[in-house]
């Protein structure tokens, strides 16, 4: 693995679509499982998916699978894409490390959004 990601932090869309083509996937596949794997809390519409698709292809984090005929092209993601993955699974581990470390709190597993299911002072939801 390189020594650093020269990209930067990944953008929430662009690491569900890399995590989405772990498995050869066409672009209506990819917004299904984004939404899916966010719980509905990020959906890709068209042109934000091809759009990023086609940086994904330009970065060699993707690409086309050869030999695929019909209307429905599939992606899929590379090794240089995978890395991208991993180093954005480290750097959001840094992230709650850090912010577990300075408050001291470590979330209760949940399929609630943050803050979800909290209540006020004074026992009001």
């Amino acid at each position: 693995m390189a020594e650093h990601n020269e990209t930067g932090a990944l953008t929430e869309a662009v690491f569900y679509i890399l995590l989405s083509l772990y498995q050869p996937c066409h672009g209506y596949g990819i917004m299904q499982k984004t939404e899916e794997m966010s719980r509905g809390r990020v959906r890709l519409g068209p042109g934000t998916l091809y759009g990023a698709l086609n940086t994904l292809q330009e970065r060699k984090w993707i690409r086309p699978l050869e030999g695929e005929s019909g209307r429905k092209k599939l992606y899929q993601i590379t090794a240089a894409g995978q890395e991208a993955v991993e180093w954005e699974l480290l750097r959001l581990e840094e992230l709650l490390e850090n912010g577990r470390a300075v408050t001291g709190k470590v979330p209760a597993k949940t399929d609630a959004a943050p803050g979800a299911g909290r209540e006020r002072e004074g026992g009001e939801p």
